[in-house]
């Protein structure tokens, strides 16, 4: 699966492809963030948590996962919501990678 990736603050995100019945391929969508050397956990976590209306002890772990795995899907979703979710997560100046499943 191609995935298209920025390195600075802001989102890229795949073009939806259509298939031969007239929908598009892949009907969910993720939010994935990279690692960096630049935020702090807290700022990481305040962020998911406005992002993606996820609890404290969820944002936490993602970020456990993105500063020792190197990443971590943080969201799933439609597409909107998820271009929403990483556009608010960039704010900060993390990678964000929005991409359907």
């Amino acid at each position: 699966m191609e995935r298209l990736t920025f390195a600075g603050p802001g989102v890229i995100e795949r073009p939806e492809v259509e298939t031969t019945d007239g929908g598009t391929a892949g009907e969910g969508w993720i939010v994935t963030v990279f690692n960096n050397e630049a935020n702090t956990y807290d700022e990481v976590i305040f962020i998911l948590m406005a992002a993606t209306e996820c609890t404290p002890d969820e944002a936490y772990m993602e970020t456990w996962e993105i500063d020792h795995l190197g990443r971590s899907v943080v969201h799933h979703g439609g597409g909107d919501e998820c271009r929403r979710a990483g556009e608010i997560i960039g704010t900060i100046g993390i990678r964000v990678e929005v991409s359907q499943e």
